[in-house]
């Protein structure tokens, strides 16, 4: 899936006063390709990221997602286009705690009404080590086995672009390396696209590119 960001502004209103968060952001990303997004803690990187799913609008300019404007569709239109081909990586794990590991898998596959999420879901588990595990709440699992049930749920619905927000933020580092091997092998296997935001020069350094923000602009 090709992204092209185009001239992306992000401003908000602090007081009486303009807070530049993003300021003329432009660059692609080709099919297949793995990009680290660097920068300072401030520096805009996460909001980046948000834009390109469309879960936030700019201020200026627009992201487009394989041709398509996304901020020619409605709110709508914007989650049908995440639902169908985009999978979500976050540093704080974001599962369901009162989900066992299976149904944390399972959930995008039954909204996207797949008639044999079980199954999915149960084979990525079995792929990232964690086929025993399956019937464990996420308070019974630790960070990284976590982590890895969030890859499952990702890739579990195949995405074309797979957006990954310090993934390994709350892991120590020999967690945070099985977790970073694990994410791009995956990608590998299933040929995603994938925009890293990072603090990790570990998994920065594995990505075919990488992009630095400096103050909301490219440096």
């Amino acid at each position: 899936m090709r992204i092209e960001v185009e001239n992306l502004g992000k401003s908000v209103m602090v007081g009486e006063d303009r807070l530049d968060i993003l300021d003329g952001v432009s660059f692609a990303v080709n099919p297949g390709e793995t990009v680290a997004v660097l920068g300072s803690s401030g520096s805009g990187k996460s909001t980046l990221l948000g834009l390109i799913a469309g879960l936030d609008t700019p201020t200026a300019g627009t992201v487009r997602i394989a041709g398509q404007d996304l901020f020619a569709l409605d709110e709508d239109g914007r989650a049908a286009l995440r639902g169908r081909g985009m999978g979500f990586v976050f540093q704080s794990f974001q599962l369901l705690p009162d989900l066992s590991a299976l149904d944390n898998v399972m959930l995008p596959l039954e909204l996207a009404g797949l008639a044999d999420a079980r199954e999915r879901a149960r084979a990525q588990l079995a792929r990232v080590g964690l086929g025993q595990r399956e019937r464990h709440r996420p308070n019974q699992l630790s960070g990284g086995e976590q982590q890895r049930v969030a890859l499952a749920r990702a890739f579990a619905v195949a995405p074309s672009l797979l957006l990954a927000d310090e993934p390994t933020g709350n892991l120590d580092g020999h967690t945070g390396a099985q977790v970073i091997e694990l994410m791009l092998a995956l990608n590998r296997e299933q040929g995603a696209t994938l925009i890293v935001v990072t603090h990790d020069p570990a998994l920065a350094g594995l990505c075919g590119r990488q992009l630095r923000l400096e103050g909301g602009r490219l440096a």
